[in-house]
């Protein structure tokens, strides 16, 4: 087998290879983009009224959470309300405790002696504001994971159809190289015998 020939095969297997990965790819990236929307739509989240809530996005104005757009979008009106119900605070701006000279003020404490005492368990009362950032940030996390998955399965079918058209590519260079070198060595039509010319008197 000559080198040109192992050559030609060579880019007829990589063209199969690489059209079975993007195939692959592609299959996986829509199943992908099905679970994340299965599971979001299991969980049956509706964003609220925009025209009651302005954190709520007028586009998706009291519709269900089904992608993972819309999931990265309910996750910032969850930051926006955690936000003002902490007084503009976060999570490591605030205290643990709540503190004793002003229980109504969200910063709290992280002092011990300065909190605010259960009277029935006699421990420091915890800061229910910095609590509600934990239940938030939990939630919002899932949320936003749920958008990275649905950019990686659309990236992923991205790299499928680009695998496929290079398998593609790869396929058509290399049948063409072969029907090309088969046409190149084929042997020259033979011309018609020469006819002799008969002499006249």
């Amino acid at each position: 087998m000559t080198k040109r020939k192992l050559l030609e095969l060579g880019g007829i297997v990589a063209g199969i290879v690489l059209i079975a990965f993007g195939a692959a790819a592609l299959v996986m990236s829509v199943n992908g983009l099905g679970t994340v929307s299965d599971n979001l739509k299991q969980e049956q989240i509706y964003f609220g009224n925009a025209a009651e809530d302005e954190a709520v996005p007028t586009k998706y104005s009291e519709q269900l959470v089904d992608n993972g757009t819309k999931a990265r979008a309910f996750a910032q009106v969850m930051r926006t309300h955690t936000l003002e119900g902490a007084a503009g605070l976060t999570y490591a701006q605030m205290g643990r405790f709540v503190a004793a000279s002003n229980p109504e003020d969200p910063a709290g404490t992280s002092n011990p002696e300065a909190a605010l005492i259960d009277e029935k368990t006699g421990s420091p009362v915890s800061n229910p504001a910095r609590n509600t950032w934990v239940t938030e940030t939990a939630l919002t996390t899932a949320l936003n994971l749920a958008y990275t998955a649905e950019r990686i399965s659309l990236f992923g079918m991205v790299v499928g159809i680009a695998l496929l058209l290079s398998g593609i590519g790869f396929m058509v260079l290399a049948v063409g190289g072969a029907l090309r070198h088969a046409w190149s060595t084929a042997p020259p039509a033979q011309a018609g015998r020469p006819v002799t010319p008969i002499p006249t008197t």
